[in-house]
């Protein structure tokens, strides 16, 4: 009996660690607003610009706010090659973003070619080096 309660119990934990893991790395799953890091920021690439490299998440998320950062240096290394562009999904302003682009979870980045054509997305915290060899494979230039 007491072995059988310990089992539930640590089933119990296990699960709990599992959703801990699962919002924490891998996004978080609810949507409620947006908005745009860059005044007049657009969905669709400005002249010259190789990507555009869409950030739908929420200033107010764990791994979203990891991603900040790493938006801030992608702007820096790609200054004419990458457009960055941030919606704050759980915002009146945003929550349109989060329909227009079919978001499941946050942060969900969303890769725009030259012409405006997505050409990649990826769900949760992307590394930085992960995201600059992207870039680099589609055109962006230091």
């Amino acid at each position: 009996m007491a072995q059988r309660i310990v089992r539930q119990r640590i089933a119990g934990l296990a699960s709990a660690l599992a959703i801990l893991l699962t919002l924490s790395l891998g996004g978080c799953a609810r949507s409620r607003e947006a908005s745009s890091t860059s005044p007049g920021a657009s969905d669709t690439p400005r002249g010259g610009v190789k990507v555009t490299f869409i950030e739908l998440g929420s200033v107010n998320c764990v791994p979203c706010k990891m991603m900040q950062p790493i938006m801030r240096e992608v702007e820096a290394i790609f200054p004419r090659d990458v457009e960055v562009v941030f919606h704050d999904v759980w915002t009146e302003k945003g929550k349109p973003y989060a329909t227009q682009f079919k978001i499941k979870v946050i942060p969900t980045q969303v890769f725009l070619d030259a012409k405006g054509r997505e050409f990649f997305r990826h769900e949760g915290f992307f590394p930085r080096d992960d995201l600059v060899r992207l870039l680099k494979e589609h055109g962006a230039e230091r």
